[in-house]
């Protein structure tokens, strides 16, 4: 009798991950999940709880790894112009979008589009996420800021929170805007932020 495969709950969970990013919560039934993960139901209850407890764990998945990605993008590096790296980091959002022919886009975005205010456990995750995000930027800006790459007086916090906006209405608008679209919406952007010459 041949064995079956056997289940592997961090391959699961990033099948579950992939899903609800491409799908958002409301969209992605029951048996989506279990399709997608390969398990029947009760071994997917078993292993993560309902299907708001697997979303809460694909969810902490998706941003430690989105997390990390700002950091080593945004941080890796200390030399060098910074503004460059940022708008080499916000135009690989506009990359991956287009190289994604469903256009899935960001459980973060859906996330905030779909369970806010009324999920206080993901508002919590989100608001993480979105907090990590822009600690990334505002450590980068900063730099461009001791550079001279932005004007002295720049308030880094609040331009910090415009990228984190603008990252958020770039992640909307990939599902319908074509790159040079997406790409002069992030130079505009960068060159808000830069002194005049």
């Amino acid at each position: 009798m041949a064995r079956s495969k056997e289940f592997d709950p961090q391959t699961a969970l990033v099948a579950a991950m992939e899903l609800f990013r491409r799908q958002g919560y409301e969209a992605t039934s029951v048996q989506d999940l279990v399709d997608a993960l390969g398990v029947n139901r009760s071994s997917m209850y078993a292993a993560y709880g309902s299907k708001h407890d697997l979303y809460l764990k694909a969810l902490d998945l998706y941003c430690a790894v989105e997390a990390d990605r700002a950091q080593q993008a945004l941080a890796g590096s200390d030399a060098g112009p910074a503004l460059p790296v940022l708008r080499a980091f916000l135009l690989s959002y506009v990359e991956s979008a287009l190289a994604d022919p469903l256009r899935g886009g960001c459980m973060v975005t859906h996330g905030v589009l779909e369970r806010l205010p009324g999920d206080t456990k993901a508002a919590e995750r989100l608001g993480g996420a979105l907090g990590s995000l822009e600690e990334a930027y505002a450590y980068l800006l900063l730099r461009a800021r001791a550079t001279g790459e932005l004007a002295p007086g720049t308030d880094v916090r609040s331009s910090a929170r415009l990228l984190v906006t603008l990252t958020q209405g770039l992640r909307v608008m990939e599902r319908t805007a074509d790159r040079a679209y997406l790409t002069q919406v992030v130079d505009q952007a960068l060159a808000s932020l830069s002194p005049p010459a």
